[in-house]
């Protein structure tokens, strides 16, 4: 590098101004800055190194020149710090030239999706909705039911109890033990005391199990139960009923089926198949090669329960069924285990375009 003078001096200083002019963003800016006054390798570190290798008479000269380019180009900088930070648009200012933000949106549930689908099909079959409360007495969720408290089939559901029971009719608080509903047919009971046939209801709602939870159960999940009674209501009312929800939920060339079972509460009763969608019945990985898919049970409303609400059973007839709105979201979306409708996990739900 040859010796500085005045001349190197200002063209420097205009170089310096030059670059950080044509600066984009501060980063560059920076850079920039670096370049000329940075500890190494810079314009000023290499003049200072000049002194060192520089004769006695001319160690002065550099050193007064180098101080001076290193003054006039921390003063301009100064000077351009403040006018950028002048321009600059103060904290949570909005650009309102710059493209806008679409927000995330939020989705509805598959579960929800699926329930509101349910009581959409019923509704125009002319069913009203009807929800009941979610903790029940033993008469409403079983006695009523024709299970009274030596039946075999409360085993598996007698379990649920609250450590507070309700007060009975004779004022005893111990009189009526309290537990969270079993199933939704308690609310079938509770409509039947406050109206007279005919009766075309669904009662959907949370139910809850001592269930382990693991692929296909969990504690808690969503049932919904239909109910209707009239004069000569029959089992092909019935089937006629479940076959058309299955057409509407499913598909147009689904088929029913019932296959002989036992519920205490209905006589004669029926597990309900429905005809694989996927392979219309010929046998595939989802209905395991049977062609059939259990979605529920059903029955004749036994006429013990008439008599538990009062009902005339030698003039009315009815039927119920069960569905579990799981059970039908698993099968509609092929999701192979329960448990990730309830983890919130948003890899999984956001699948759902709803």
């Amino acid at each position: 590098m040859s010796l500085p003078d005045s001349s190197s001096v200002a063209d420097q200083l205009a170089a310096f101004e030059q670059e950080l002019a044509t600066s984009r963003t501060p980063r560059e800016a920076q850079a920039v800055r670096d370049r000329f006054l940075g500890r190494k390798n810079s314009v000023v570190a290499s003049w200072m190194q000049l002194i060192a290798a520089a004769p006695p008479e001319q160690k002065k000269l550099i050193g007064r020149f180098a101080n001076e380019l290193k003054q006039q180009i921390e003063t301009r900088w100064t000077t351009w710090q403040e006018a950028a930070n002048a321009n600059a648009r103060p904290a949570g200012a909005v650009d309102v030239t710059l493209p806008g933000r679409v927000p995330p949106l939020g989705r509805r549930h598959p579960l929800t999706v699926v329930r509101d689908r349910m009581e959409a099909i019923f509704t125009r079959m002319g069913f009203a909705i009807v929800e009941g409360p979610e903790v029940e007495d033993e008469w409403h969720c079983f006695d009523a039911l024709n299970m009274p408290a030596e039946h075999p089939a409360r085993d598996m559901q007698d379990t649920l109890y609250l450590a507070t029971p309700v007060r009975g009719e004779s004022g005893d608080p111990a009189d009526v033990r309290t537990m969270l509903r079993t199933h939704t047919s308690s609310i079938q009971i509770r409509y039947m005391q406050a109206h007279q046939p005919p009766i075309r209801i669904v009662a959907p709602g949370r139910v809850y199990r001592r269930d382990d939870l693991d692929l296909t159960h969990t504690p808690m999940f969503t049932q919904m139960e239909g109910l209707v009674v009239a004069e000569g209501i029959s089992l092909a009312d019935l089937k006629g009923t479940l076959l058309a929800f299955a057409r509407d939920m499913f598909s147009e060339k689904s088929r029913v089926r019932f296959r002989p079972s036992f519920f205490p509460y209905t006589e004669p009763s029926a597990e309900i198949d429905i005809s694989c969608w996927q392979c219309d019945g010929a046998g595939c990985q989802m209905c395991k090669r049977t062609g059939w898919i259990e979605i529920g049970g059903c029955g004749m409303v036994h006429p013990a329960v008439f008599e538990a609400v009062g009902y005339d059973a030698e003039r009315y007839t009815g039927f119920a069924w069960g569905l579990g709105v799981e059970r039908i979201a698993i099968l509609r979306h092929q999701v192979s285990d329960i448990r990730l409708f309830f983890e919130n996990d948003l890899r999984f739900l956001e699948q759902f375009p709803y």
